[in-house]
Order: C-alpha cells, then structure tokens, then sequence
C-alpha cells in the first residue's frame, strides 16, 4: 500500500508508461460519458417522453451532476483509499448507464442522466492519482499525457456517439458505455496499487476546508480564473460553431459538422507538450502563449466572417491548442502544492473553471441571435482578454509569489 511518507519513492517504480497509457484510456472513456447524449437529445427526447421545450434536461442534468461531483466526490481522495474509491465510482457510473440504456420514462432517464455526471468525476479521482504516482521531475509529462487521453475522450464523444445511434439505436451506445466501465473497474481493481492518504478528518470538516483552502491559496485562484476564461471560450465557440456552419453562409450538412469537430482532437495531443514545458520551469511563458493563441483565434474567426469553412477550421485548431495547453499547466501548478490536499485542490480547480464553461454556453445564442457571428467573435476575444488582463499582474513584483 501507498501512503504519502511512502510515495516518494515508490513514485518511479509504478507509473510505468502501461499505467500511464491506462490511466489515459480510462479517463478517455469515462470523460466521454459526459457527452454520449449532447448529439442524440433529439432521439431521446421523445423516445423516453420528455417535452420538446425540455430536451436540454438531458445534458443539463448531466453537466449539473458532474458540477455537483467535483464537489462533493472528488475531495473523498485526500481521506479514503484511492483505488477502492475509484472502484465504487466506476461501478455507479456503470449502473447510472445500463439504467439509461433501458429507461422508459422521463423521470428515470433525467435522475440517470444526473448520476451519470456524478460519477463520472472518477476521471478527476484518476488524475490526481496519476499525479500521485509519478515522480516530481516527470510530473507534468504524465499528466499531460493522462490529460491527453481526457480529451480525446471527451472531443471524440459526439462523432462516436452520432455513429453508434445511427447504426444500431442510441441505448446501444449507453449499454456499450456501461460494459466499458466494468472492464475498466475490473483491469484498475488489479493493476492500480493502492493509497491511502495520511489525512484522517470527518467529511464535513473536508469540505469547509475547500473553502479555506480558496481563500489561502493564491495559485489556485489565478489558474482556475485563468482557465475559467478560456473554457468559457471555448464553450463559447463549440456551441456557436455549429449554427454559422449549418447556415446558408457555409451550408454544411450535419455529417459535415461532425467531421469538422475533429478539429479538436489535435487540440488533445497539445497536452503532453504543456506537461514537458511545465516541467522544465516554463508555466509562465507557456501561459501567456496559451491565452494568446486563444486571443489569435477568434482573431481569425472574425476576420473570416463566419463564412470561410477552412479559416474556422484553423481557429478552432487553435482554440484547442491554446485550452489543452492552459489546462495541464494549471492542474501542474496546483498538484505541486502537496499531495495532502491534491484532490480538493483538482476538485476546486474543475469546478471553477466548469463554470467559465457554462457561462460560455450559456450566451452562445443569445449572442448569435442578437449580434451574429460578429457578436460571437467579439464574446469570444473578451474571455481570453480578461484572463490575459490578470495575467499581467504576474509581472508585478510584489505579486510574483502568487503566481
């Protein structure tokens, strides 16, 4: 067994790049079943009874109960043993799906899809872990490389998911999900070691502790706010894309949507590249070239107008680079804080920028509505200027010790 006096030197042994790769994969998966049900809401809908108005319910229960689970899951892994809390949580998660794939009524579906989201934070149970295991000088490479893995996942969901129902139904794609969690919790129950954190305090006395540790930790604050920024535009893009691309001004079909949303997946393998920077020291530097390359790109999505496929396509190649990169060198910065409190510090982190995220959304298509795909350009070069504006304050002296 692990314990943090023993991690240290432990470390090197067990992340083997298997573990990694693992590691990796399982995010993958598991972050993917955030967003099986974003393309299929309108086969789902009125396949388990839900009001044409209400549709949305599907993924907003699910992104709720995500939202809820970095709170009140995540932080269990700074007190109870690691993997067997992985274990528990993959079997929810593998439970909330199968009842998904056979639900009838409104009702179940939408508190499925809620327990869904919930434990599928496990994937923020498996990076902290990751981050556990490797050694200091490597650390940032395996997150990187286990954040890669996240976000293929999570990019590769939507194609995945809208191939799947058009083949063989959309409960097929929950029923496979679920049969992918149980290999998952089987091959982690004998492959992880196990690690049982030092800390010993009751539950509630944990989470008032999120509080204090938000207050008293400046990096925290500057990394989440950081990524808040661009997540929000990033939730921005994606959800505004789609409207300008289906248009008359591009005229794409939704099969030529999908294919142009794996722009984002080369977005992923920027997350190792991150991890390599922030190792050698560079987070600073690495920084401002993440929220630049944001800045650069909705540049470009209003210099194209909304009406050149190829110039939206570069941006959101961009968009995706500068987001990955942003995001392993924030959960590097705040994982070299102490392994005490490594998964309520990832737990705030997601949460926080979680929320950037769906602000971003949110305005999407008011914005589109009222202002066009200009007025989608301009929201979209504001975010990455506020985290930008706050950047700069890294430059002041008597706030270097914050950064």
């Amino acid at each position: 067994m692990i314990t943090e006096k023993a991690a240290g030197r432990t470390a090197q042994l067990s992340m083997s790049r298997g573990l990694t790769f693992l590691i990796a994969l399982a995010c993958g998966a598991v972050a993917a079943n955030i967003y099986y049900a974003q393309p299929l809401v309108g086969l789902i809908g009125p396949d388990v009874g839900l009001n044409a108005h209400a549709y949305s319910l599907v993924v907003t229960l699910t992104q709720i109960g995500y939202g809820v689970g970095l709170v009140v899951l995540v932080p269990l892994g700074d007190i109870f043993e690691n993997r067997r809390l992985i274990m528990v949580t993959l079997v929810a998660c593998m439970a909330a799906l199968l009842s998904a794939s056979v639900a009838s009524n409104v009702g179940l579906f939408l508190a499925t899809s809620f327990v869904i989201g919930l434990s599928s934070v496990v994937v923020q149970m498996l990076v902290p872990f990751a981050a556990h295991l490797a050694p200091e000088e490597s650390r940032g490479r395996v997150v990187g490389n286990v954040m890669s893995g996240l976000l293929l996942g999570i990019l590769l969901a939507r194609p995945v998911s809208s191939m799947t129902a058009d083949l063989i139904g959309w409960r097929a794609m929950f029923a496979i999900s679920a049969g992918v969690m149980l290999v998952l919790a089987v091959t982690l129950r004998l492959v992880l070691p196990e690690r049982k954190p030092s800390a010993s305090v009751p539950y509630l006395t944990l989470l008032r502790s999120m509080g204090q540790l938000l207050v008293s930790t400046p990096i925290l604050r500057r990394r989440a706010f950081y990524h808040a920024s661009l997540f929000g535009a990033f939730s921005l893009f994606w959800t505004g894309v789609p409207l300008i691309l289906a248009s008359p001004a591009c005229g794409l079909s939704q099969g030529g949507i999908a294919l142009f949303s794996l722009a984002a997946v080369l977005g992923a393998f920027a997350a190792p590249i991150a991890g390599r920077i922030a190792d050698r020291g560079l987070t600073k530097p690495a920084t401002a070239f993440a929220i630049l390359t944001v800045v650069a790109c909705f540049l470009l999505v209003f210099a194209s107008g909304g009406h050149v496929v190829a110039s939206l396509f570069v941006a959101a190649l961009l968009l995706d680079i500068g987001v990955s990169f942003n995001l392993v060198l924030g959960q590097r910065a705040i994982f070299a804080l102490g392994a005490e409190v490594r998964s309520r510090l990832n737990g705030l982190y997601m949460a926080i920028f979680f929320c950037g995220g769906a602000v971003g959304s949110a305005v999407a298509s008011v914005v589109y509505a009222t202002y066009g795909w200009a007025g989608i350009a301009w929201c979209g070069i504001a975010f990455p200027l506020l985290a930008c504006l706050y950047y700069l304050t890294e430059m002041v002296p008597r706030r270097s010790a914050a950064s």
